[in-house]
């Protein structure tokens, strides 16, 4: 797949999780993989699928389903995982697909300040061909005590 590092911060990734369209800053992604076999992480936080070896590193397979509270489903053989920097670890998101990169422009977008006050994972709000695209705030995907949930449970497995 393609290597997604030189990109601006006025690009976005979108992608599905049912509806509506989901989207990260292209500037945080390292790139998009195919979905493979997640391996089990005892004792991870409950947001945490399992883990990857991607390229020699093991990587934590972040389920944003639960985090927006969406219904559970099975992963399928054709699901992506985006590979993305989140509060300065490398991890694989899982997503239904991965629908495009495009551009935003100043009209196009809000803070999710502006467009949901309750919205703690998202760091914005676009308007795209006449739907919302919810812009997700990596730096804020995972609580501190998750956080060290899973360094001890990576740590723990190493072992």
């Amino acid at each position: 797949m393609k290597d997604l590092k030189q990109a601006g911060q006025n690009q976005i990734v979108l992608f599905t999780l049912d509806e509506p369209l989901y989207a990260l800053y292209l500037s945080a992604v390292e790139r998009i993989v195919r979905a493979v076999e997640i391996t089990p992480l005892p004792k991870a936080p409950g947001i945490v699928l399992g883990v990857i070896n991607w390229q020699g590193k093991i990587l934590p397979v972040i389920d944003i389903r639960k985090r927006f509270h969406l219904p559970d489903r099975e992963m399928d053989q054709d699901d992506r995982f985006i590979i993305a920097r989140a509060a300065g670890r490398l991890v694989a998101l899982a997503a239904d697909s991965v629908t495009g990169i495009r551009g935003l422009t100043e009209q196009e977008s809000a803070s999710a300040a502006q467009a949901a006050p309750l919205a703690e994972h998202l760091k914005g709000v676009a308007k795209i061909d006449g739907g919302l695209v919810l812009i997700c705030d990596l730096d804020r995907f995972l609580s501190l005590d998750e956080e060290q949930k899973l360094d001890a449970a990576l740590s723990g497995a190493g072992k």
